[in-house]
């Protein structure tokens, strides 16, 4: 019959029984450790970015329903060629409106993947930085 393993290792304990010269463990973890709270600050951002696009996205939506809410209630004129004419105004303001929403969400949303791939991209060149120099000391 086997050993059970245990679920919990220490790995501070099996990295003191590992000696390699030239390996410093105490940057690896701590360089870990950095990688982690970075990845942390990227979610963050990356959910604060997603929030403020469904918020901008739905207060596009209630001003688009206000405004059309506000077309119905005004209703014809009496006079079915104003009432064309007027139909035709709004159908294009309106697309207008949706198409400058459109844009606007686009640009928020690149902003917020910006904003995550650079977060992201600061840590990677400092542990790239970390590495060439910890390789130089070998």
């Amino acid at each position: 019959m086997t050993t059970p393993v245990h679920s919990v290792i220490d790995f501070g304990k099996l990295i003191e029984q590992v000696k390699l010269p030239g390996f410093d463990m105490a940057s690896v973890i701590e360089m870990q450790r950095k990688n982690i709270e970075a990845l942390t600050a990227a979610n963050q951002l990356a959910y604060e970015g997603m929030q403020a696009l469904m918020q901008k996205q739905a207060e596009m939506f209630n001003e688009r329903v206000k405004t059309i809410q506000a077309a119905v209630r005004k209703g014809n004129t009496g006079n079915p060629v104003e009432a064309l004419s007027q139909q035709g105004r709004f159908v294009q303001q309106t697309f207008q409106k949706i198409f400058d929403d459109m844009r606007e969400l686009a640009e928020m949303a690149q902003k917020s993947q910006t904003e995550t791939l650079a977060a992201i991209g600061q840590r990677a060149a400092q542990d790239m930085a970390v590495s060439k120099m910890n390789w130089k000391r070998v």
